[in-house]
């Protein structure tokens, strides 16, 4: 019986962008990743994106966020982690809004192939909340990216 349904072998981002959730919850001690499973069972898809000439935007949460966004749960190892791995620049944009002017700008100076990582999702209330609260305005904000 043949399920239908579609794999990113499917799709083609030539010339697209394309926002793509990612598991990088990984474990930090002192600001360092100290196991990498996580980023390195994303690589087959955020290569196959970049093969194909998309602009890739990656998204991800990070840890339990309760005394705001701060630098312990940062997602910059991430990106210089990613950067490593993929032997390329993996831009970051630090911005604790994750959405806001920084995040608007790294993606409309977007080249094909090129891979952008916003600041960790847990920064914002809402990418906790239900979609018919606040959720569904950050998710149209990570849509317009």
């Amino acid at each position: 019986m043949a399920l239908n349904k579609k794999s990113i072998d499917d799709f083609n981002a030539k010339g697209k962008r394309v926002l793509v959730r990612c598991d990088f919850n990984v474990p930090l001690k002192n600001g360092e990743i100290t196991d990498e499973t996580r980023i390195v069972a994303a690589l087959p898809t955020i290569k196959k994106l970049i093969a194909d000439g998309g602009k890739v935007i990656l998204c991800s949460h990070l840890g339990k966020v309760k005394e705001g966004p701060n630098e312990k749960e940062s997602l910059a190892p991430v990106a210089a982690a990613l950067s490593k791995k993929l032997g390329k620049d993996v831009k970051f944009v630090a911005d604790y809004t994750v959405t806001g002017p920084a995040a608007t700008e790294a993606v409309a100076a977007m080249k094909e192939g090129d891979v952008v990582l916003l600041q960790n999702t847990r920064f914002r209330m809402e990418e906790e909340t239900k979609p018919a609260k606040a959720g569904t305005k950050f998710a149209e904000e990570l849509a317009e990216l």
